[in-house]
């Protein structure tokens, strides 16, 4: 069996994982000491959550968010216009043939744990979670 089809459907290989971590890493830097030349990018605090690549690591997926959630529809727009220049900076920093292609978006994380906090205070939640095994009411 090929390798890559033992692969398939499982999840991110740990090369991906490894190469994905590396561009995070990279971008995070490369945000955080303002080496673009966009000042309005350079103005912001984004965090990089997480990169995802693609199988063949052509193309790496950035979850990112503004600092205090301000100005996200702003933030994709400007990585968006400097994603040359990101690629390029990034890829001095990999070890890859090819630089990946960069696209970016909101990473949606923290919204979801906001959502996971509020359900798990509701009281009936609460509740049904501190019961004994089997003895939740519907």
């Amino acid at each position: 069996m090929a390798k890559n089809k033992f692969h398939e459907g499982s999840g991110p290989s740990q090369r991906q994982l490894r190469v994905a971590e590396t561009i995070r890493r990279a971008l995070s830097e490369v945000l955080a000491r303002g080496d673009v030349h966009d000042p309005e990018l350079n103005r912001m605090s984004i965090t990089v959550g997480e990169v995802r690549t693609s199988p063949d690591l052509k193309i790496a997926t950035a979850y990112v968010l503004p600092l205090g959630g301000q100005g996200q529809d702003e933030v994709i727009e400007l990585l968006a216009r400097n994603k040359s220049e990101l690629r390029r900076l990034v890829a001095k920093k990999l070890t890859l043939k090819f630089a990946p292609d960069l696209r970016f978006r909101l990473d949606e994380t923290f919204d979801q744990m906001d959502e996971t906090r509020r359900m798990l205070s509701d009281e009936r939640v609460r509740r049904d979670a501190e019961a004994p095994d089997g003895a939740a009411e519907g």
